[in-house]
């Protein structure tokens, strides 16, 4: 009763007083609108980085390395990311699969069209997680006994079509060329460049005692023969083929650790081409010299090294134990719900800033409150004494004036949030048109979660509750008999 009537006669107070009142909850309703507009604009910001990572499973995924070689580097040379280590990471506790990044280059034919792209392998369970879920057309789905395929829609700019469901069920056929070397090693000697009887007569045999002389010509010899190996190696290609019928297009991601190539095969296709040579390309023939497969037939070279893992993991497992089970057999690893955490942090520190700006705002429009109500305590001495001479102890007259400062604060905070949200629409229009126009993937980049609604209303009510303690006290002090005397 006591509450209701407080209000109702502060609301009267403020109503005579219309034109000061409105310069007051005017700055309130400013600072408010600019501490909700700037915190929705973080809110928004976070709430697209968690529909990303929700989106692509992100929480339930980690990246497997191989160690760095450095001079904190226990052994010698670290282990090679292959088969075999892929087999005891996967036997990790609350690991759901492990699978492997493998790319290489690849021909493709469609549509009587030839491209030169990068072709991906995956397995068919791979392409059942969220990560490889985000399909334009079709679905995403491989499988190695009926030759599916996916592409992404970096392949649709390659071929120049606009339309993902145009490419569904329609048919590329994928080509890889492999090296010989046996190729290398007929070219040393039939090489049309290349003749003995010249080659002989070329060698001063008189010179051969003096040791200088023979590695000369023993360095000749060689960088010539694996010239002519390496061009015989290169040149002599066979073209292994096989026909794949496209089942879904995925969203194109370009760049950072879960790159996708524009093809996606089947692990099958993968091993096919692998099988049949180490490739046209500097590294693919690097990699071969260093797993010692160069020379060896396919049944008999090592496994293949990967340049990273990617494990799914259990939801309820924490990613800490099945990373550090990792780092003990000679890995490191990425996980994407630590960065997660790091970046929570960074938006606590980001909205923290953010908020700060809205605060300062806020104290500023809390000295109009304190103008306001010192000047109403100069205005209204009588009635406070009056009121006082009629029985009101000093809490009655504090809470009156406090009651004013809450009814100002109230209102500025009610309106401001509206204003807030008014200018995130806006902005949020302005900032979505410019996507388009640019071609930009549209987002929302604003958000009004309910916490921040909250917020903001209980620290309008606060601070305008904070800025009329000291005009209230003030009030509350007068003495009747000298206010009366006065009038």
């Amino acid at each position: 009763m006591i509450f209701r009537d407080l209000v109702t006669i502060s609301m009267g107070n403020l109503w005579r007083m219309k034109l000061r009142t409105f310069l007051t909850v005017s700055g309130v309703v400013i600072a408010i609108a600019a501490f909700v507009a700037m915190l929705s604009f973080g809110a928004g910001m976070q709430k697209n980085i968690n529909t990303q990572f929700d989106e692509l499973g992100l929480f339930s995924t980690m990246l497997v390395y191989p160690q760095r070689l450095d001079a904190d580097t226990i052994t010698a040379e670290p282990r090679p990311l292959n088969d075999s280590a892929l087999s005891e990471i996967a036997k990790i506790p609350g690991i759901i699969y492990a699978y492997p990044y493998s790319d290489f280059i690849v021909t493709v034919i469609f549509s009587d069209s030839q491209y030169q792209t990068k072709a991906q392998a995956l397995p068919e369970e791979a392409v059942q997680t969220k990560l490889y879920s985000q399909v334009v057309a079709g679905e995403s789905r491989l499988s190695d006994s009926l030759k599916y395929a996916l592409v992404t829609e970096e392949f649709l700019s390659l071929t120049g079509l606009e339309s993902p469901d145009s490419v569904i069920g329609k048919q590329i056929i994928v080509s890889a060329k492999a090296s010989s070397v046996d190729s290398g090693l007929i070219n040393i000697i039939n090489n049309e460049d290349w003749n003995i009887r010249e080659r002989l007569e070329k060698i001063h045999f008189d010179s051969l005692l003096n040791s200088d002389y023979r590695s000369n010509i023993v360095r000749r010899e060689a960088n010539d023969a694996i010239k002519r190996f390496m061009d015989g190696y290169l040149l002599a290609q066979v073209t292994y083929s096989d026909t794949l019928t496209i089942s879904g297009v995925l969203e194109e991601r370009r760049g950072g650790r879960l790159r996708s190539e524009p093809i996606i095969i089947p692990v099958s296709t993968a091993k096919y081409f692998k099988e049949n040579g180490a490739g046209t390309e500097p590294t693919d023939i690097l990699a071969s010299f260093q797993n010692g497969s160069f020379f060896f037939m396919p049944e008999s070279a090592p496994d293949d090294y990967y340049p990273q893992i990617t494990l799914v993991i259990e939801n309820d497992i924490l990613h800490k134990n099945v990373s550090d089970s990792v780092k003990t057999l000679g890995f490191r690893t990425f996980s994407y719900a630590e960065q997660f955490e790091k970046i929570q942090q960074f938006f606590i520190y980001f909205d923290m800033g953010l908020g700060l700006i809205g605060i300062i705002a806020l104290i500023t429009a809390s000295l109009g409150i304190v103008n306001t109500m010192v000047m109403s305590i100069v205005e209204r001495r009588k009635e406070i004494g009056i009121l006082k001479s009629l029985g009101a102890d000093e809490n009655y007259i504090r809470y009156l004036f406090l009651a004013e400062s809450a009814v100002i604060g109230s209102v500025g905070a009610i309106l401001g949030i509206i204003f807030g949200w008014v200018i995130s629409r806006v902005a949020s229009l302005i900032v979505k048109t410019y996507m388009e126009k640019e071609g930009i993937d549209v987002m929302e980049l604003f958000d009004m979660p309910l916490w921040l609604i909250i917020s903001a209303f209980f620290i309008g009510l606060l601070v305008s509750l904070l800025a009329g303690y000291f005009p209230s006290s003030r009030a509350a002090r007068i003495d009747p008999v000298m206010a009366l005397r006065n009038e």
